[in-house]
């Protein structure tokens, strides 16, 4: 069987600044070769399989438009991807029914394989009320092992545990007797490891884990990186320190997702890259989110949707083999994180689990939008500012190509059906406002400054 080994197709991602892929930066990437039989692997404490401690996030996979003018996902080219990924050590899969066509794509590309070759994860996402129900949840959990042509899944997770809060989570798992019926099943062999992914409400993360003597939960999925290790007060839930913290007392081993907090450790500021350069002028910033996450004994697989050839090959090197951090690098990392928890970034993650906006808003993209002017250092300040009008048509032109104007931030009515989605616990609506306001002062002119200012009249007058 041929290893697809070619680059990845580039396309242009509208912006501020214009690049391949809105977390890629050529000149961040290492041009280092990428090794082979050299990738760390941890030991499933229950299965004791080898897992290899970079994991292969199946979410967004490169697409192509079909003969009848439809977006599917690129069959050939995340063939490449996975053989590349195989070829060079990489074992862990992980993908969802949430996540569109990916199940059926992976089911494709893996079956080519041997089922010994490789660790499959997917999930339960029986987010809407119509699968609630335990025979309408059997039928998403029989129709994945159909979509992926297998009979037993490695790693299979409850998704997304705490959205909406503790009772959400009892209605969609427990009352219906959702986790007693996986539980069979995992005595039966079909799922060999049974975990959760938790986003949102960390009463539903104590609560869950709470019961690990009645469920003994395998392993759990939780959001980790050098930005939200313990920079948020007192929302304990949102500090990365206190999730690890309780898996490290009943010593279960940690799934990691979101290690680049989504795609914004990839692209840093100038101040911050220059940091990391000092130290390993060869070291893509990414490479050191990746360390931190794996540098965690209990992280048993470290996950990255790695969506184009350079992402791929780039944590390859990072992970064949893992360097630990030192002292002094975890200490930059830290200042690092402190200057972004006090910057102008919305902290999205681009997860989209504030998706779909009932008012057809595109959430995701216009605070990324927003986030790359800020890091590209082309959000106007001051009409007195010499870039300014050079900041000015890139914030406007640049947001018009990347978001259809009827989902800007100008048609949100304030509903906040997404705020109690969204793990990050960003006040969406206050945000968009915010951006509209600014927009709006761009297009007349106005000063900078009178954006948060009528921003913030605006949220009281909302409120």
């Amino acid at each position: 069987m041929g290893v697809g080994a070619g680059a990845a197709a580039t396309v242009t991602i509208p912006g501020c600044s214009p690049k391949k892929d809105k977390s890629m930066d050529d000149a961040d990437f290492s041009t280092a070769p990428v090794p082979l039989d050299k990738m760390t692997y941890r030991t499933d404490e229950h299965t004791h399989a080898k897992v290899s401690l970079l994991g292969y996030g199946c979410m967004r996979f490169p697409s192509k438009t079909n003969e009848k003018g439809e977006d599917i996902l690129d069959q050939e080219a995340v063939d490449r991807l996975i053989d590349y990924a195989i070829a060079h050590g990489i074992n862990y899969f992980d993908t969802a029914p949430a996540y569109g066509q990916s199940e059926d794509v992976v089911g494709i590309s893996l079956s080519r394989y041997p089922r010994n070759k490789y660790l499959l994860a997917t999930k339960m996402s029986n987010f809407d009320p119509s699968t609630w129900s335990l025979e309408a949840a059997k039928g998403m959990y029989h129709n994945s092992f159909k979509r992926l042509k297998v009979d037993y899944f490695d790693y299979y997770l409850l998704h997304v545990v705490g959205q909406g809060g503790l009772e959400h989570t009892k209605t969609r798992f427990i009352d219906n007797g959702l986790i007693d019926f996986f539980m069979k099943e995992r005595e039966a062999g079909r799922i060999r490891n049974l975990g959760f992914s938790f986003h949102g409400d960390v009463a539903a993360y104590d609560y869950m884990l709470a019961q690990h003597d009645k469920y003994k939960w395998d392993f759990v999925q939780i959001q980790l990186n050098y930005v939200d290790w313990e920079n948020h007060g007192d929302d304990k839930g949102l500090d990365a320190s206190y999730l690890y913290g309780e898996l490290e007392k009943r010593n279960i081993q940690a799934i990691i997702m979101e290690p680049l907090l989504g795609g914004r450790l990839a692209r840093l500021t100038p101040t911050a890259l220059a940091m990391l350069k000092k130290i390993h002028p060869d070291l893509s910033p990414a490479s050191w989110a990746f360390r931190f996450a794996g540098d965690m004994p209990l992280s048993l697989t470290v996950l990255s949707g790695m969506t184009y050839m350079e992402h791929l090959q780039d944590n390859i090197r990072t992970f064949s083999p893992l360097t630990p951090l030192t002292a002094d690098e975890k200490q930059t990392l830290k200042t690092i994180a402190d200057l972004m928890l006090h910057s102008e970034l919305i902290p999205c993650t681009q997860c989209k689990y504030c998706m779909p906006c009932p008012y057809g808003l595109n959430i995701p993209e216009v605070f990324a939008h927003y986030n790359r002017c800020v890091n590209d250092k082309m959000l106007p300040k001051s009409s007195a500012d010499s870039n300014y009008e050079k900041a000015r048509r890139e914030f406007l032109y640049g947001y018009d190509r990347s978001v259809p104007k009827l989902r800007q931030a100008s048609h949100c009515i304030g509903c906040k059906q997404c705020e109690p989605k969204c793990p990050q616990g960003i006040a969406i609506s206050d945000e968009m406002h915010r951006i509209d306001k600014l927009t709006e002062n761009l297009k007349q002119n106005l000063p900078f400054d009178s954006a948060k200012e009528d921003a913030e009249a605006a949220k009281h007058e909302h409120h």
